[in-house]
């Protein structure tokens, strides 16, 4: 694990919630750094959700979020609605944000949404940080 990951702090998020939210956002998680090794991971506790970008800045680095709630986990896309979505995954009514609802681990296998998380790191966010 390296600095730019709080995996003790998303836990802490994950403790409020069902064992099976946990697992999906766990996989979700697994996806975005699979996708992004170097990502930073920003996780605020308090509002339950964590957020992911090619920096630290929420709202100049970072490309998407994860946020458990009681039956899914909702992992949104800070600039989805420029996405392409030809598989129609996302959902909202935003200017920019959009989401997909989780709702099991196989959902999160979705090579759409792969794509979805690959199209997000390089969209209007700056290459990721070195060092």
């Amino acid at each position: 694990m390296s600095d730019r990951q709080n995996i003790d702090a998303f836990h802490a998020v994950l403790a409020e919630f069902d064992p099976t939210v946990g697992k999906i956002a766990l996989r979700v998680r697994a996806l975005v750094f699979s996708v992004l090794p170097e990502a930073f991971e920003v996780v605020w506790v308090p509002q339950g959700n964590a957020g992911y970008g090619t920096g630290p800045k929420k709202m100049t680095e970072h490309f998407c979020w994860i946020a458990p709630a009681k039956a899914h986990v909702t992992f949104g896309f800070n600039y989805g609605v420029e996405l392409s979505d030809p598989d129609r995954l996302l959902e909202g009514t935003g200017k920019l944000f959009r989401h997909v609802k989780l709702a099991s681990e196989a959902e999160v296998d979705r090579p759409a949404l792969r794509r979805l998380v690959q199209a997000a790191t390089k969209h209007r966010v700056p290459p990721p940080r070195r060092g």
